[in-house]
């Protein structure tokens, strides 16, 4: 039972492959910047699901979330002497992306103790990969405060936004967080989780319309191009929210059951509010140890310390099996 990479394993909507199949005969050069229909789409969603009011002029597809967030420091200019802030308990790319940049990442979930060095990058992501846990309004807002004083970017992963099951998770542009402006600010989202489009690659990021249009005239020169039949499945996957419904149901249904058989079995459940993922922990093991006792049972995880020094106790469980798969796991945590 693999519970240890959250990758979708639910089909495709039917109404984003037949929109990805209608736009197959695209022969010419896609448009960096998107199609007007998927830039005023993504918009609709924000503002419709996430009371968000983004301009569709700001609005700039990617190739996934995981190629933003790695490519990012770069393309905004950042580098050596620069540092780029990410959380303390972090998925590594934000780490990655900053060492490509030439930049120095600092994992830090608290900003008063950063020295007098240039801060141009701070990444939030809430809800949390790997912890679940949701940052809560005034946190946020802190954070767009100390950033603006210092003409600092903040770049807010917010992938998981939808799937808030014990907390509501709020946007970075949400109006009681941006206090009515999106300067310097930046959200990113991914369809992956929400419509099953890992494998599709489709994400957007919005916010300041000064930073996306300086990401636009980067990523030109680069081709870092969406194609364009995926643009036209991504446009239909946001304009439909009934399929979204549906898999949410679906990840609720098997959390569910896994954090009542783990918490049985002698684990104890940490943040996990909102996500794809229980972080957890047994009073026996480290990292490790539980792994591997996990393992013994035949389910996978992933230790806590892949995230940082701070899980060094801690494995993070995928809800993204199939339903067959966690009730496996259920079984066998259940029988010993």
């Amino acid at each position: 039972m693999d519970l240890s990479v959250g990758t979708p394993v639910d089909p495709v909507p039917e109404s984003v492959r037949r929109a990805l199949a209608e736009a197959a005969d695209s022969p010419g050069y896609p448009q960096t910047y998107g199609t007007p229909r998927l830039r005023e789409a993504a918009a609709d969603w924000l503002r419709r699901r996430h009371g968000v009011d983004a301009d569709p002029d700001a609005v700039l597809p990617t190739i996934g979330s995981k190629e933003l967030v790695a490519g990012l420091p770069a393309q905004l200019g950042i580098g050596p002497g620069d540092v780029v802030v990410h959380p303390e308990l972090a998925y590594p790319t934000y780490d990655v992306g900053a060492r490509l940049a030439g930049a120095r990442p600092v994992a830090t979930d608290g900003l008063t103790a950063l020295g007098p060095e240039s801060v141009p990058l701070i990444w939030l992501n809430s809800p949390s990969n790997p912890t679940g846990r949701v940052l809560p309004p005034d946190h946020l807002r802190k954070v767009v405060r100390w950033a603006r004083e210092r003409g600092a970017v903040v770049a807010s992963d917010e992938c998981y936004i939808g799937l808030g099951w014990d907390a509501s998770p709020l946007s970075i542009l949400h109006p009681e967080v941006c206090e009515g402006s999106h300067a310097n600010l930046l959200a990113v989202h991914s369809l992956s989780k929400r419509s099953n489009l890992a494998g599709y690659r489709a994400a957007f990021v919005t916010g300041d319309p000064d930073v996306v249009g300086e990401l636009l005239a980067v990523r030109k020169h680069a081709g870092v191009i969406m194609p364009e039949p995926v643009q036209a499945a991504m446009t239909a996957a946001l304009a439909d929210d009934t399929h979204a419904e549906e898999q949410r149901e679906r990840y609720a249904r098997r959390r569910a059951v896994l954090w009542e058989a783990m918490e049985a079995a002698g684990w104890k459940i940490d943040h996990s509010e909102a996500g794809l993922y229980l972080w957890a922990e047994h009073p026996a093991y480290d990292a490790w140890g539980s792994v591997n006792a996990l393992a013994d049972l035949g389910i996978l995880v992933a230790p806590g310390d892949f995230y940082g020094p701070a899980g060094a106790r801690s494995v993070r469980v995928a809800v993204t099996a199939t339903d067959e798969r966690v009730e496996a796991a259920v079984a066998r945590l259940t029988t010993t």
